[in-house]
């Protein structure tokens, strides 16, 4: 298994490409979601790395792999000009999946 890119930023996907993984630039909701798609029937990709820019224009999709339960595992990296997710993400984000706060 290997894994695939589907970014908005040029300059992140030639800085994963010089780690090894290869990927492509999609700009827009219907590009993003075509590349994700085209993944999907390939099959032999593990991890399908996002950055969190291309995530965001495909909510949907994005939480319809995270909750399918199969490969591939989904990650969300930010791009060079930092994460746009809040302080409190990893928080939120266990209160919501069990339900538990956390203090």
């Amino acid at each position: 298994m290997r894994a695939f890119l589907v970014s908005d930023n040029h300059d992140t996907l030639v800085a994963l490409r010089l780690a090894g993984i290869k990927g492509v630039m999609a700009h827009g909701s219907h590009e993003t979601e075509g590349a994700v798609r085209e993944v999907l029937i390939a099959g032999d990709i593990g991890i399908l790395v996002l950055t969190e820019k291309a995530a965001a224009v495909i909510p949907d999709l994005v939480r319809e792999i995270r909750e399918s339960g199969t490969l591939p595992l989904l990650v969300e990296v930010p791009d060079r000009h930092g994460s746009e997710r809040g302080k409190d993400f990893l928080t939120s984000y266990v209160r919501n999946a069990i339900g538990v706060k956390i203090e």
